[in-house]
């Protein structure tokens, strides 16, 4: 998968350390990918909640942060929308972000 931007992850883990490394395994991992469907993703993260309008929340850090992304499966593109701790995500529409 082609991931849009990983300059979003490196803003958040200069504020949040702790968030590096699980960030760059998740964007290690999905780099490798090639999800066709949502189906896909749920075989390789179990944890992550599909969305509407092509979007999938994943727990980064044992559920400390939370990770959106929006993807368009016919391309293989991952666009990054949100990155924030778990309280900043229960304040967000994941609809629309």
């Amino acid at each position: 998968m082609r991931i849009i931007a990983k300059r979003t992850l490196r803003v958040f883990w200069k504020q949040h350390p702790k968030a590096k490394g699980p960030l760059e395994a998740w964007h290690q991992e999905v780099a490798r990918a090639d999800w066709g469907n949502p189906s896909e993703i749920k075989a390789q993260f179990r944890s992550a909640s599909i969305l509407q309008n092509n979007r999938v929340a994943f727990n980064i850090a044992g559920n400390h942060y939370r990770l959106v992304v929006k993807i368009n499966y016919s391309y293989r593109i991952v666009y990054i929308r949100f990155v924030g701790t778990h309280a900043h995500y229960d304040t967000i529409d994941v609809t629309t972000i």
